[in-house]
């Protein structure tokens, strides 16, 4: 018996321990992962000019806080009571909660699940049926502690799905990433376009003031007989014009405001408010250098977000993979049992449980060879999903480059057309008052000055909102001291739900 069980015994024995070095080297059948190409040019088709006007800069986005990004102390309160505030980024960081509740869910299937477990029963059995020929009640009662089909990762089945399950965390904390970045471009973008909007509103209500003075003018000069129904006419007609203009930017004003409200989650104060004229210099910084494209693959979260996405289905693959092999679940226990409880614990009632089962996939119906190719479809669809949310970064940043290229020279082209369309409107009212020029060159002159403050107006926000979106598409608006609050902010919650 013994030259028998000793071959045997050296065989098992080095099969075990490479099953237990299997085990402990933690390997998976998932194929190693590239990061795919990169699909976009290595430079950007931007204008020499703009190039070197960015690379002036010295200060990258992801390392410029967007605190000194606005120079508006007004901004900077508005900024922030968005992220205190607002639904759908606290949407993003519960979700970011619960994809980190789930790896942990994943991460526990490594680890027995150790539990104790309590049972008594109790049953007649008929002397018709008794092996003894006697019949009677019988009872039971068992307390054991142990384990309940614990598998063996041995081909690295459940650390796929681990490693899956890591990659949807950090993909999930790029996506609130994301919408931390948006989330401060849209209130910045919005507090602009309302300051643009007040800007609009009172030279649209100064003109009202304007047209009504010039109609009451023409009413009067028509009454004395000094003043055609032509020009009287006209007059009017410019004045429910201009008084069109005002109830529209009255409109606007009003939609800006609840846009912006909405964005920060609640109402805003008056004196949060921008002023007169305030739209200049609302930012602290005139340019942000682009750098390069590959940058874009560390900065951007969306981009990041992405590639955890493609990982995570690679990952799956090995799972899939893994299925094909044989699964060994281990289910023991150690206890005591009694027929009666208030012996449960004498000597002589303790036992012990071990059921080992491996299970191998013979026949499956092409059930786990199709599962195989749906993960390796996935991992396709996720590296061409990776590659758009890199050329849709790369188009961002072109477009937004090729805007920084041309806002100051519209700005400096606006500003001295509205100064010269100032100069021709004085020039015609002078030569109208001296009764050279007729009334119809006044409107005429009016309206284009009009037109003229308007497009000032509206290339003064461009240029500054061109900013705010350049910054936004280079992945700004995150850097370690934002981490830290966020990580603050989600400990503040976790402790507000233990007291509770």
């Amino acid at each position: 018996m013994n030259r028998l069980s000793s071959p045997l015994s050296h065989c098992v024995r080095p099969l075990g321990l490479s099953l237990l070095a299997v085990a402990l080297a933690g390997c998976t059948l998932a194929p190693t992962y590239q990061r795919p190409a990169s699909p976009v040019a290595a430079q950007w088709p931007i204008a020499p000019a703009a190039a070197g006007r960015a690379n002036a800069a010295s200060t990258a986005a992801v390392d410029l806080p967007w605190q000194d990004l606005f120079a508006d102390p007004k901004l900077r309160r508005i900024v922030q009571l968005a992220l205190d505030n607002n639904r759908d980024l606290r949407v993003a960081a519960l979700n970011v909660e619960k994809a980190r509740a789930q790896y942990s869910i994943q991460r526990a299937e490594l680890i027995p699940q150790v539990g104790v477990n309590a049972d008594g029963s109790a049953g007649r059995t008929p002397a018709s049926v008794s092996s003894t020929g006697v019949g009677g009640v019988g009872h039971a009662y068992y307390l054991d502690v142990g384990i309940s089909a614990y598998e063996l990762d041995l081909f690295g089945r459940l650390r796929s799905l681990k490693a899956e399950a890591l990659q949807s965390y950090l993909a999930t904390e790029e996506t609130r990433r994301a919408a931390h970045i948006s989330l401060i471009s849209q209130v910045a973008s919005n507090y602009l376009s309302l300051a643009a909007d007040l800007d609009l509103q009172k030279l649209a209500h100064e003109t009202l003031r304007s047209r009504q003075e010039a109609y009451d003018l023409q009413t009067d000069l028509a009454d004395a007989g000094n003043a055609s129904q032509l020009e009287l006419r006209q007059a009017e007609s410019e004045l429910e014009n201009a008084r069109a203009e005002a109830l529209t930017t009255d409109n606007q004003v009003a939609a800006n405001r609840n846009a912006l409200e909405l964005l920060v989650g609640a109402p805003l104060a008056a004196d949060l408010l921008p002023g007169s004229g305030a739209l200049v210099g609302m930012l602290g910084v005139r340019e942000i250098p682009a750098g390069l494209p590959s940058d874009l693959l560390h900065n951007r979260p969306d981009i990041l977000a992405a590639e955890h996405t493609l990982v995570g289905a690679n990952a799956d693959i090995g799972a899939a993979r893994a299925a094909f092999f044989p699964s060994i679940s281990l289910t023991g226990g150690l206890g005591r049992a009694s027929d009666q409880l208030s012996s449960l614990f004498d000597h002589g009632g303790r036992y012990w449980t071990f059921a080992p089962q491996i299970s191998l996939p013979i026949f499956s119906g092409g059930r786990l060879k199709a599962q195989l190719e749906v993960s390796k479809v996935e991992r396709d669809i996720a590296v061409a999903q990776y590659e758009q949310a890199i050329q849709t970064a790369f188009r961002e940043v072109a477009d937004a480059l090729a805007q920084r290229g041309v806002v100051d020279k519209q700005l400096a082209a606006q500003r001295k057309r509205a100064e010269a369309a100032q100069a021709a409107y004085d020039l015609v009212q002078a030569r109208y008052d001296e009764g050279v020029a007729s009334y119809l060159e006044v409107l005429d002159a009016q309206r284009t000055l009009y037109t003229a403050q308007q497009a000032h107006i509206q290339a003064e926000l461009s240029q500054q909102t061109s900013l705010v979106t350049l910054y936004k598409t280079l992945g700004g608006g995150w850097n370690g001291r934002t981490q830290a609050l966020a990580e603050l902010g989600g400990a503040t919650r976790d402790m507000s739900r233990q007291t509770q």
